[in-house]
């Protein structure tokens, strides 16, 4: 049987986790400054296998605005291009040699739009996961209440903590949200 403290900690842990899937979210949603965690999604084939492009290359920044990719073999070069390039991520790199730039384009004020209700859209996504973890934390404490494992007194306490849990995991997606429409509209 769970106690009360159980169906919090469970709860906790799982709040926390969908802030760090909402914060992997973001770093895929493209702003105009470069970031080597937009090309995760980017998947090239290696030898009859689909592999993201960190594990054939190595992904780093050469300025605010260009991201490098450094292929390990050789050949693989054309492949990581072409695969980039037919993203819908909008990227155009140049190759040099062994080395592939990947310039990030100003963004349209359009873009940017699009990103920012992107941006929020994925933070409500966030928020709501998150206020399906309060309601089933509440319910599974009612249920100890009905089975008579807790009193009344425990449900109303329990259900204040967790709703002061609930309420810091929104302000921090709302923060989220702010930091990266801020970032989006900077550039």
């Amino acid at each position: 049987m769970t106690t009360i403290a159980e169906i919090k900690q469970t709860m906790q842990h799982k709040m926390d986790q969908t802030i760090a899937n909402f914060k992997t979210t973001l770093t895929h949603i493209r702003t105009g400054r470069a970031n080597p965690g937009l090309l995760d999604t980017v998947h090239v084939d290696y030898y009859g296998t689909s592999v993201p492009i960190s594990q054939v290359a190595n992904v780093s920044l050469l300025d605010a605005r260009t991201i490098s990719v450094q292929p390990w073999e050789k050949g693989m070069g054309a492949k990581i291009e072409k695969a980039i390039r037919e993203s819908d991520l909008g990227l155009n790199p140049a190759s040099m040699g062994d080395l592939l730039r990947v310039p990030m384009p100003p963004m349209s004020e359009e873009r940017r739009k699009e990103m920012t209700k992107l941006v929020r859209h994925e933070g409500e996504n966030a928020k709501i996961a998150v206020r399906n973890l309060r309601r089933d934390a509440n319910e599974h404490v009612k249920k100890l209440v009905k089975d008579k494992i807790a009193t009344e007194d425990e449900l109303k306490r329990t259900e204040a903590d967790v709703q002061k849990v609930t309420d810091k995991h929104i302000a921090e997606i709302d923060q989220l949200v702010a930091n990266k429409e801020k970032e989006i509209m900077e550039v």
